[in-house]
């Protein structure tokens, strides 16, 4: 794991949509990373990263 810290954890909301909010500092670079997910997705999250490795795996 990096020693790179999570500065702050917040719920916010986007003018768009209601999208949770990961804020996150490196140096003095601040990342906002907003989260949100597909209502027609039939996909579960536990299905989705079993493929994503997968696809890692058959990409080496």
């Amino acid at each position: 794991m990096s020693s790179e810290k999570i500065t702050k954890n917040i719920t916010t909301t986007s003018p768009a949509k209601d999208a949770p909010a990961l804020v996150k500092k490196i140096g003095r670079t601040t990342y906002i990373m907003r989260v949100h997910f597909s209502k027609t997705s039939k996909e579960t999250m536990s299905d989705k990263i079993k493929r994503m490795l997968k696809n890692e795996i058959q990409q080496m």
